[in-house]
């Protein structure tokens, strides 16, 4: 197949229900994704704590989303209409773009980045004493948002509403690609994945992972990366057309596995 990722086999590591759109366009572009979920999606351990924030959620001003798996999980929670007086957040574009699709309005995101520091940059959480935050999220993660926003004299909650889990898969299809010489790119979307597939790869597997491209969503995930000792980490951005663009830019000069 022809494009410009023609002949490249990318390793995608989603969650799997959070993989097609990003396989479909490496495959439009002439590569083939391998899908290796390094993260899945599970309920919480338990669901008791955000279904009581979300009872309660009209006495919050603003209710924060972290993730595209905190709009699904968390809406689903909820289970009724969007009270309209409660102002919404989401650390990305694209968690803004699902909000917005399950029928929330006026949701504000950051641009460019995606990550609670760029949250934190806007304009609209430089006042927020006394108001009350829901942050809707998964169990455990950074601390940054709540602290920073404690810190500022807001009243916070968190409703955790899924957990993330290494999943148990066979990597031995994956490294016998690698042996073959067939994988020449990973993708990885947190510094928890890229943990997990080192993990779930082994030590065979690992020195794999080390000397081969990996594409990350922020630079705090690069620098995680390299000190896990992977070469060459290229920061792309968290959306799948970012994503798609630099595995395209990166091959398109040449570079190559050594």
């Amino acid at each position: 197949m022809s494009g410009p990722l023609a002949g490249r086999r990318i390793v995608v590591t989603r969650p799997r229900h959070q993989s097609a759109t990003l396989a479909g366009l490496i495959g439009e572009a002439g590569g083939a994704a391998i899908l290796f979920p390094a993260i899945e999606i599970a309920d919480p351990v338990d669901a008791g704590p955000a279904r009581a924030v979300l009872a309660r959620l009209e006495s919050f001003d603003w209710a924060i989303f972290i993730s595209a798996n905190s709009a699904q999980r968390g809406l689903a929670l909820l289970g009724r209409p969007w009270p309209g007086e409660v102002r919404a957040a989401a650390v990305g574009a694209g968690t803004r773009r699902l909000l917005n699709a399950y029928g929330v309005r006026d949701v504000i995101a950051p641009k460019g980045r995606s990550d609670s520091e760029a949250l934190l940059a806007m304009a609209a959480f430089d006042a927020v004493r006394g108001r009350r935050v829901a942050i809707i999220r998964g169990e455990g993660g950074r601390e940054v948002l709540r602290d920073a926003l404690l810190a500022r004299g807001a009243i916070v909650e968190y409703a955790p509403c899924y957990r993330r889990i290494r999943p148990q898969a066979d990597p031995g299809p994956l490294l016998s690609a690698w042996a073959r010489g067939e994988v020449h790119a990973v993708t990885v979307n947190s510094a928890e994945a890229l943990s997990n597939l080192l993990a779930m790869v082994q030590a065979p597997g690992a020195s794999h992972v080390r000397s081969t491209p990996l594409f990350v969503p922020h630079p705090r995930v690069a620098e995680q990366a390299r000190d896990a000792g992977i070469a060459r980490v290229v920061v792309a951005g968290p959306g799948d057309d970012e994503i798609l663009s630099a595995l395209v830019a990166y091959f398109a000069q040449g570079n190559e596995q050594p």
